[in-house]
Order: C-alpha cells, then structure tokens, then sequence
C-alpha cells in the first residue's frame, strides 16, 4: 500500500475507477486520501493528490465531467455553512493550487450526499482522474468570500500517463512524492525524473474560446509593444515580442469580453502575474504586489481607454 505521507498521485494500482470503499476511513486507509474527516488530502508543498466530493459545503458543485469545488476552512462542519471568509493560503487551497499549477492529477471520490446522479447512494466511490484548470475567489452563499477551483476529467489519453498498467510513454512516471531528497555520488540529484530523448506525440481535440487576434495585436501596437506594468520592450532578431492579456478570463465562469478596454500589453512575466492574482490594478491605476506592497502605475494612452470595472472583477476573483 502506497504510504499516506508519500502523496502517491494518479490512480493507485489495485483501484481502478469505479472502486467503492465503505467509508472516508476505508478509502484512507486503503490509500486514496490522507485524511477521512478534511475533503482535500495534501498540502501547499506537495500537492493535492485526491478530493472527497460530499456536498461538505454548500456551495460545491458536481457536473459529472467537471466539478466546482469549494474550498477549505471557514466552515460549520455540522451544517456546512460558511462563517467567515476563506484564505488561499489554508494548507488544502494551497494544495490544489500546487496542483492546478504543476498539471499534478487529482483522485476525485465521490460520497453519498452528493449530487444525483453522479453520486453513489452508499459508502464512496473512486470516479477516476481530474485535473485543476482554474481558481478564483467569489461570495459564496452565505455572503462570506469562497475560493473555487474548477476541476475537469482528464482525457483518456491524459489519464494513461497516470494509471498503472497502462501503456505510458518512456520518461512518464507516476509520481510518488517523498518528503526528502538527495544526491548521488556524481553529485546527480536522486529521484529526479529520466526525461524522455525522443519524445512522442499524442493527437486529441482541443475546444479554445474563439477570440480577435485583431483587438491583442491593435492593443501591442498602440503601446509599441512595451509592458504597461514594468515598461520592458522585448526585442527579437526580427520585430518586438509582448502579450495581449485579458483582464476579465474570457469564457466561463467569468465571461469577460475580447475588447481593447479589458486587453492591457504586457510581458511574458507580468502577464502570468496578473493571471495568477500575484499582481492587481487599483481602480486610480496602482499596481500591486499580492502582499499589497505598490510597484507603480499603469502606463496609459487617450486611445486605449481601460475598463475600470474589469480591474475591479480582477480583484474579486482573487480575493483582493
């Protein structure tokens, strides 16, 4: 049996999907999770490796191929209401965060106070494979800040790499994290991955949000492609480099819009920042770090108006 402090990801050899277990404590013990009472198993160094979905808060949400779920603390677990604000940095939301982050698989088990018709109607059920695809912060039910992460089933070609006895291609191992690491004689560091000399190809359907090359093209060209945060211009053997990002995430849940007031210019790095919530826009235009430390202003023109209503959802949905 995989040990619980290794945080085995992917499914456990001898537990396919589908698998059922009396209890939270019987699907420990046999593995699956770390814990039989919190509903992440895992933490903000290593990942997490499973979710039991149990209608433990009220505002999870269970779609069968994709899952809305809540995140950890601040809760009344004799009612599963909210009573306070949640924090992203709680051990279990760090978690799933490390996972989201590093494409670490998720084990989801689902109980039977879930929601019909996914859930079982006794005991608990393996339900195979998912990955973390997004995470943002919104007033749940109760009126108290939540954070939501948004987990889909993985493809059958994404879910072979993580599933024992199945064919896998050479370098792609399951993952089992220990707490240690070390070096070996030649100074190598033990346990790190092989990697793969040639590696292979896999063909799937990929179904992207439509948007206007147009609207991030004109917005970089207006800024002559200079980030409006940190002011850095990349220049390439042939023309300039930079990135049209979105304010508002396009799609769902957040359905921003693809025009020039929620497009800013940006570099690579200030990009993935604002995306991640490690940087955020004041409604006067201040830009801050995520520990609320100031970095400056944003870099404006007349002709490329910014929607101040978007800074402010960007804010919102990372619990700014």
């Amino acid at each position: 049996m995989p040990g619980r402090v290794d945080y085995y990801f992917g499914e456990l050899p001898g537990h396919p999907v589908g698998s059922t277990y009396r209890g939270r404590k019987e699907a420990m013990w046999a593995g699956l999770h770390d814990n039989w009472v919190p509903g992440i198993s895992g933490n903000g160094d290593v990942g997490a490796n499973c979710i039991a979905l149990n209608k433990g808060y009220v505002d999870d949400e269970d779609h069968g191929d994709w899952i809305l779920y809540t995140g950890a603390g601040a809760n009344d677990s004799s009612t599963g209401r909210q009573i306070a604000d949640q924090d992203i940095n709680h051990r279990h939301n760090a978690a799933l965060v490390y996972s989201e982050q590093n494409g670490l698989p998720v084990r989801v088990l689902r109980g039977p106070k879930g929601e019909r018709p996914y859930a079982p109607s006794v005991g608990y059920r393996y339900d195979g494979l998912y990955k973390v695809i997004g995470h943002w912060a919104e007033p749940g039910r109760d009126g108290y800040r939540i954070w939501r992460f948004r987990l889909s089933r993985l493809s059958p070609d994404e879910a072979i790499a993580w599933t024992p006895g199945e064919q896998r291609s050479a370098g792609t191992e399951m993952a089992q994290r220990s707490s240690s690491t070390g070096s070996d004689a030649t100074g190598q560091t033990t346990g790190a991955p092989t990697g793969n000399q040639e590696p292979g190809r896999a063909s799937g359907i990929v179904q992207r949000i439509v948007r206007s090359t147009a609207v991030s093209q004109h917005v970089k060209e207006l800024h002559g492609h200079r980030c409006q945060m940190c002011g850095l211009k990349l220049d390439l053997l042939v023309g300039q480099y930079s990135e049209g990002a979105h304010i508002r995430a396009l799609g769902a849940p957040h359905n921003g819009p693809d025009t020039i007031e929620n497009v800013l210019c940006l570099c690579p790095n200030d990009h993935v920042l604002l995306d991640k919530g490690a940087i955020y826009i004041s409604d006067d235009l201040t830009i801050f770090r995520h520990d609320g430390a100031p970095l400056g202003n944003l870099t404006t023109r007349p002709d490329h108006r910014i929607s101040i209503q978007n800074i402010g959802y960007h804010r919102l949905h990372h619990g700014f």
